[in-house]
């Protein structure tokens, strides 16, 4: 039975635990999301994306409205 239990501990690897739980959950996204978003560096992307794709919108709104 400790032979088993051993042969189990050897295989679990704890930082896949959290994910099999994510996924067995179905909360792959929201998990994923949250991890990008602890990142300092992935957050400053996600954040200049998105003022880039706002800036774009209103660029294109205000010369449709010039022209």
């Amino acid at each position: 039975m400790d032979d088993e239990r051993e042969q189990n501990d050897q295989t679990d690897w704890k930082g896949l635990r959290e994910i099999d739980r994510a996924i067995s959950e179905n909360r792959l996204t929201s998990y994923s999301w949250k991890k990008v978003w602890a990142d300092r560096w992935a957050r400053a992307v996600i954040l200049t994306a998105a003022f880039f794709l706002i800036g774009f919108v209103v660029f294109v709104i205000v010369q449709d409205v010039i022209l």
